[in-house]
């Protein structure tokens, strides 16, 4: 699965820098690119703490408040990135980006269906997002593994399960170079 990461949407980042450049503060857009360099040079709680000091002066800038759950999921706190982007999709329903993030993180802890249905938010909040289609059929792939694996467990004569369940496992199976395929891909990769 795919996690945005650089951007919330186009729109909001070109709101962003168009207030940075307005209110006299390119230091503003520096902010995020300085956040974004020390995840990027291995340092998250560099990241983490520039972002929150940001944060203590402007506590409702969704897009440090994105940025730092991104911190938070690289740093392997997920439970606190979880929570970031939970609060972030109640304050700013109309983004979607935050609730695909959400879904890799439900998926990446095998909880499917919150996974499908934050990407049903993603989508709804904007159709045209294709990562958050393609993270949405994979994890309706996941979730028809696990159905195919009850099913033989239930019925293991029955002929018809084990090659769709062979099929499925086969797209989620590492290559012939030894990595994994892109529709299984839970790291953070750009939209």
């Amino acid at each position: 699965m795919k996690f945005a990461r650089k951007n919330l949407s186009k729109s909001l980042a070109l709101a962003a820098v168009s207030a940075a450049l307005l209110a006299g503060g390119i230091a503003r857009a520096d902010e995020y690119g300085d956040v974004n360099q020390l995840l990027r040079n291995g340092k998250p709680q560099d990241a983490l703490n520039k972002a929150d000091q940001y944060l203590a002066g402007k506590p409702k800038d969704p897009q440090m408040r994105f940025l730092r759950g991104v911190v938070l999921t690289e740093a392997g706190r997920t439970g606190e990135a979880i929570a970031a982007f939970q609060k972030l999709t109640e304050d700013y329903p109309e983004l979607p980006e935050p609730y695909n993030n959400l879904a890799v993180l439900y998926a990446g802890q095998a909880q499917f269906d919150k996974a499908r249905a934050a990407l049903e938010m993603a989508i709804r909040a904007n159709p045209g997002y294709a990562t958050a289609h393609e993270n949405l059929g994979d994890v309706y792939a996941k979730l028809a593994s696990q159905a195919y694996g009850r099913a033989l467990r239930l019925d293991a004569g029955n002929a018809a399960v084990q090659p769709k369940l062979a099929r499925i496992r086969e797209v989620f199976a590492p290559d012939s170079r030894g990595s994994a395929a892109p529709a299984a891909s839970p790291g953070p990769a750009s939209r």
